[in-house]
């Protein structure tokens, strides 16, 4: 999709967009003769202005030009309202057979950031992935190739230039990441399309394989990975914007590229969503990709651990017992517990290779975070309330939502072994949270810390303001405003 910004509408075809909060509506005085006819239609739809809702007309005097008037809600300079007036209208035309939109902003007086999210919400809700749609039918393709922005001001344009253009790059990576079938995306061919991806955003790139994970130690990633014929691989990218030598903050992503559950196997039902079991990972690309393209002034690194969880003759078993690198040994009760296997080891790894500031992990980790928050909110865990504070008031700004889960002692306990340091999974209740302590565990020297379970939020089954049914790119928008808000502050 192509954003554009300008002074005043364009000549030749285009459909225009039109805001309205139902007691105002600044757009309609440039309509001419055609005022009143839309202002009635407006009122026999029984249109209110509410945030999001659309009214289309076609415009006699005006060519039969395609107009659509938006609801802003009554808070229009708000940007979660910006956001739902854009991705109302975009969704209405992106199939239409129009090829270009002009949403004026004209008399909104919208501040610079709420206008900018008008297109930034425009370009998120414009993606679309027909690669394997061989036999789309002709009203079902996508027509809607540019979005003109009329009124919003050079203010406007050079902050959606500044801070969202490379966000929308990096959210249409983790969705495209997340969307492929797990016989495309796997632990190598993630490295390779993400390496292809951010070419050329100056992140420094380094891969560890199979051998070089063994000599670390990683008996709990490399343990998940061994029923699969597809070679385990971490993906480390790092991005040096901020002073030199300062300790950066760490984000991993749990990439487990299919998930059968491994012996412990799954349900036939619905196990083809397990290739979106990388989500974490996929979050953590998109993330360094849209901070490396805005060219963010902190050190960020990003730790994707990447694995197939499959059965198999060599596969682990439920009850093996497995060494992590920090040296902590794990008694695999459930082997479709694994994504915790994955990151407790990318954990240790990051922790002694870099130091950081501070580690926040994120991963679709536990089917009983869905059972808790549906698919509104992640479930944050932390063993740092500075931090936690922080990510869920950079969730809260940014549309990625969070809310913050109990620890405690004992539920620790739940996860005890009689034979080894710990379980990998305690009792059915709160399956969450023991989730939780057990990564605790391998949290060291008190680095603040902190688990996005996001099991409900990768993937969604119906669309949204920016996005279409199918997957979010939840988290980049996330990272990317915490990683502005604090290490960039």
């Amino acid at each position: 999709m192509q954003i554009r910004f300008a002074d005043a509408r364009p000549t030749g075809e285009f459909a225009l967009v039109l805001p309205s909060s139902g007691s105002t509506s600044p757009g309609l005085d440039s309509l001419g003769a055609a005022k009143a006819g839309v202002a009635a239609a407006l009122k026999r739809s029984r249109f209110e202005g509410d945030a999001g809702s659309a009214v289309e007309i076609f415009l006699e005097g005006d060519g039969g030009r395609r107009l659509i008037v938006v609801g802003t809600g009554s808070k229009a300079n708000d940007g979660d309202a910006a956001e739902k007036f854009a991705g109302a209208a975009i969704a209405r035309l992106l199939t239409s057979g129009e090829t270009h939109a002009v949403i004026d902003l004209t008399g909104l007086k919208l501040d610079a950031d709420a206008a900018a999210r008008v297109a930034f919400a425009a370009a998120l809700r414009s993606w679309r992935y027909d690669r394997y749609r061989t036999r789309i039918k002709e009203k079902q393709k996508a027509t809607l190739t540019t979005v003109t922005i009329v009124g919003a001001g050079q203010a406007a344009e050079e902050r959606y230039a500044t801070r969202y253009a490379a966000v929308v790059e990096g959210v249409a990576l983790t969705r495209e990441l997340v969307t492929e079938p797990a016989n495309i995306i796997y632990p190598e061919s993630f490295v390779e399309r993400v390496t292809e991806s951010v070419k050329g955003l100056g992140l420094e790139i380094q891969v560890l394989d199979r051998g070089a994970m063994e000599k670390l130690g990683m008996g709990a990633l490399l343990g998940v990975s061994q029923g699969s014929v597809r070679e385990p691989r971490m993906l480390v990218m790092k991005w040096n914007g901020g002073k030199a030598g300062e300790a950066p903050v760490a984000l991993i992503g749990k990439g487990v590229t299919f998930d059968t559950g491994g012996i412990s196997i799954k349900p036939a039902q619905n196990m083809e969503a397990m290739k979106w079991d990388m989500g974490g990972a996929g979050a953590v690309a998109g993330a360094m990709k849209a901070i490396a393209g805005r060219k963010a002034k902190a050190n960020v690194v990003g730790v994707c651990g990447l694995v197939e969880n499959m059965p198999d003759g060599n596969a682990q078993r439920p009850g093996d017992v497995v060494t992590t690198m920090s040296g902590q040994t794990v008694e695999v009760i459930n082997t479709d517990a694994e994504g915790r296997l994955v990151l407790c080891d990318a954990m240790t790894w990051t922790q002694r290779t870099f130091k950081p500031k501070s580690m926040i992990d994120l991963a679709t980790l536990t089917g009983a975070m869905v059972i808790t928050l549906g698919h509104e909110y992640a479930g944050i865990f932390s063993n740092d309330e500075t931090l936690a504070g922080q990510l869920i008031k950079a969730a809260d700004e940014s549309g990625d939502k969070l809310w913050r889960q109990p620890m405690g002692d004992a539920y620790d306990r739940l996860i005890d072994s009689p034979i080894a340091d710990m379980k990998n999974v305690g009792p059915r209740e709160a399956g969450s949270i023991t989730a939780a302590q057990f990564l605790l565990r391998y949290v060291e020297d008190n680095t603040p810390w902190a688990h996005l379970d996001i099991a409900g939020m990768a993937w969604a089954d119906k669309a949204s303001a920016t996005a279409e049914k199918g997957a979010t790119g939840y988290g980049v928008r996330l990272l990317d405003k915490f990683i502005a808000d604090t290490a960039e502050a």
